[in-house]
């Protein structure tokens, strides 16, 4: 069945995911960055300390990327078995499995009439046989691993344009509060939370507390 001409196309990746990505990148890097003592490390320490979180958020880019995928095979063979039970067992034992699989808050104001709907539907629909993964599916894959990678960079490009230490921290560690400000202000937003800003807040006293964690460690 082709989209309608007008039909709105769904963005690559899913608002959470986005955030989601961007938030484990930078708190990555944090901790790296964090790590770096201002009166001791030389040059070559800085380098090495940039180097190894880039280095590691490659890694967690390409961990999750792989997962994001291995999450897609498996939702979506859940769902096939699902369609598969329901069209097989009697119509009772098939509503319970419908319901069971319904989110709680779904589940709990919708009607025996449209869950018979949902059963007569899953039994007249033909044999799902599309491939478990798409070529949209590996395009998300690549957008979380650059979405990842990405985050690492606005952290780490301080350090690369002054070779005072001192500065390039605080610039640093003030971009990385910042950026976690906005996403957790956007997360609010997607989330639909009333006061937004104090996601964003939160956010942002995290990676705060998480650098501060880091310093008293060793940094």
């Amino acid at each position: 069945m082709k989209a309608a001409p007008n039909a709105k196309r769904e963005p690559l990746l899913d608002p959470v995911d986005r955030i989601s990505e961007v938030l484990f990148g930078l708190i990555m890097a944090v901790t790296f960055i964090g790590a770096i003592s201002v009166a001791t490390a030389g040059r070559q320490d800085i380098r090495t300390a940039i180097a190894s979180a880039l280095g590691c958020n490659l890694a967690w880019g390409l961990v999750d990327a792989v997962m994001y995928v291995v999450r897609t095979v498996t939702e979506r063979t859940r769902n096939r078995t699902l369609a598969s039970r329901v069209a097989t067992v009697e119509p009772e034992v098939a509503r319970q499995l419908i319901v069971d699989a319904l989110p709680d808050d779904v589940a709990s104001v919708i009607g025996s009439e449209e869950i018979e709907g949902m059963r007569r539907r899953l039994v007249a629909r033909r044999h799902e046989d599309r491939p478990l993964l798409r070529p949209r599916d590996f395009a998300e894959a690549l957008g979380v691993f650059l979405w990842v990678v990405a985050a690492t960079f606005p952290v780490a490009v301080p350090f690369l344009l002054t070779d005072d230490v001192a500065l390039a921290m605080k610039i640093s560690q003030g971009t990385t509060l910042a950026m976690l400000f906005i996403a957790g202000l956007v997360l609010g937003r997607h989330a639909g939370h009333p006061k937004p800003v104090l996601t964003g807040i939160f956010a942002a006293a995290f990676g705060a507390v998480l650098i501060a964690a880091v310093k008293a460690l060793g940094g």
